[in-house]
């Protein structure tokens, strides 16, 4: 499913920019994906959709910050001061390299506690065992590319980046 994922975000670069789920099928599949890959794919695409709907990103001098649009006013944005509790099941799904990458983005203040939730929700959504870090990325970018914010490029550059080969100066 990740690769799916990696070719619809190299090549709609934003998530409007992304064909209807029934003609992005049919471009996946003419691309030779596996047709179960394509159906979880879009299931989890669709899943994004619907997780960034009323999600309304702004940027300031501090960094970028989510607050919940007017399509969900019942949810109240996260408080700086507030602390996020893992499930056991969050826990086990992702791993403690993937929760520390949450994290650092965090205090790196590349995801704000909305798309941090956001993250871990469609994390969740994936199926198998614990999420490698390599996937944890593909989601960030996926999260940030449905919302329609790029991450500015020394983000981009450890999202992508390949950092098992780096060589410490």
């Amino acid at each position: 499913m990740f690769e799916v994922l990696v070719y619809v975000y190299e090549n709609y670069w934003r998530g409007d920019a992304c064909p209807e789920p029934d003609q992005l099928g049919r471009k996946l599949n003419a691309q030779g994906f596996d047709p179960q890959e394509i159906r979880d794919a879009l299931h989890w695409l669709d899943g994004l959709s619907l997780a960034t709907q009323g999600i309304e990103l702004t940027r300031d001098s501090d960094g970028m910050s989510a607050t919940v649009g007017p399509a969900a006013p019942e949810a109240l944005p996260g408080s700086p001061d507030s602390m996020r509790i893992y499930s056991t099941a969050e826990q086990e799904h992702l791993g403690a390299e993937c929760l520390g990458f949450i994290s650092f983005l965090e205090s790196s203040q590349v995801l704000s506690a909305s798309l941090r939730e956001i993250v871990i929700d469609r994390a969740m959504a994936t199926t198998g065992d614990a999420l490698s870090l390599g996937e944890l990325k593909i989601i960030v970018l996926m999260v940030h590319w449905s919302a329609g914010v790029e991450p500015d490029a020394l983000v981009l550059d450890e999202l992508c980046d390949d950092t098992a080969n780096r060589v410490a100066h």
